[in-house]
């Protein structure tokens, strides 16, 4: 297709492309009467289906798209443009995806949720491709997107969440740092990005974590609690024994109050274990390769390979032998 480059073959899509592999497409590379018609199409191709409309007829862009692990990165540079995904455009099809939106030069107005913010050079978004959401570039800018599974962070969270600014500093840019230097290391050294992406996930729950606080001056003790079992779990996720009442213990509270804490972010003990597991999983699969699967269960805290399996695939939508392999990346 006229306007696309490839490093190291094809990809497309947050849940297609392979991880270390990049592909560009470029207005520049198109005629300039079909620049703003060949966008559009860029856009949706590679994000979510939406409405790009440019706003003059010099119209240019470009995007750099490479996907590991069904997370999606695209570094966006274009001229001013609106952008729309209507209900219409959500029915039509099946994309299920956090889209965390990091600015890089010029700004952009982002509403969705009854909610409207100003993203400044810097700061960063969260926008749920489930919900209708309009973006409006008034000059050139720069941005880079990156393209989440909902599956892999808290639901009831992200609603709370979308279109709140976090800002270029404190926790936040620490965020964005590590964001945006998965994608400048991709550049350098596109198979050793792999084993940041978990790293990755756990910084965007974080993260997700941030933007309620921002609409919220005074975070509430549910809040607090729920970040502080999080931690707990995520540092004994191997612990086989980890149950609600090791938890509570070591977190100094009773179960009701633990499981009312996570009620409230409409998240289960359960599925908080077993995203913890199964990020311990994803990491022990890159850095031993030769270990069996059994063994990687048993020290990742599952009673089995079984257990595993079924908690991988829960998650992450294909098998641990097929992530090793690395053949998910190219399905």
């Amino acid at each position: 297709m006229p306007g696309e480059h490839e490093q190291g073959g094809r990809a497309d899509g947050a849940a297609a492309s392979v991880g270390g592999r990049r592909r560009i497409r470029s207005t520049a590379d198109v005629e300039a009467g079909d620049a703003s018609c060949y966008w559009s199409e860029m856009v949706c191709r590679t994000l979510v289906q939406v409405a790009a409309r440019p706003m003059s007829d010099d119209f240019s862009g470009r995007i750099e798209h490479f996907a590991v692990d069904h997370v999606g990165f695209s570094l966006i540079s274009a001229s001013a443009q609106d952008v729309q995904r209507t209900p219409s455009l959500i029915a039509g099809g099946q994309e299920d995806y956090a889209l965390v939106n990091i600015q890089l030069d010029g700004q952009s107005w982002a509403a969705q949720d009854d909610r409207v913010t100003i993203l400044s050079k810097g700061g960063m978004i969260f926008i749920d491709s489930t919900r209708p959401y309009s973006l409006s570039f008034k000059g050139a800018f720069s941005q880079l997107i990156v393209q989440v599974p909902k599956a892999l962070l808290p639901r009831r969270a992200l609603a709370d969440a979308t279109a709140v600014e976090i800002g270029p500093a404190g926790p936040g840019r620490i965020i964005t740092d590590f964001l945006t230097g998965i994608e400048y290391q991709h550049r350098i050294d596109p198979l050793s990005v792999a084993s940041l992406v978990p790293h990755a996930i756990g910084l965007l729950d974080s993260a997700l974590s941030l933007a309620v606080r921002a609409r919220i001056p005074k975070p509430s003790n549910a809040a607090l609690t729920r970040e502080r079992v999080r931690q707990f779990i995520q540092q004994h996720a191997g612990t086989p024994e980890l149950d609600i009442d090791m938890v509570a213990a070591g977190c100094g509270l009773s179960r009701r109050t633990l499981f009312r804490a996570l009620a409230a972010e409409g998240e289960s003990f359960t599925s908080l274990l077993r995203r913890a597991r199964v990020t311990l999983v994803q990491r022990m699969l890159r850095a031993y390769p030769d270990r069996s699967l059994a063994v990687v269960a048993l020290q990742c805290g599952f009673a089995g390979e079984a257990q595993m399996y079924r908690a991988f695939r829960a998650v992450t939508g294909t098998t641990p032998a097929t992530y090793r392999s690395g053949r998910h990346e190219a399905s």
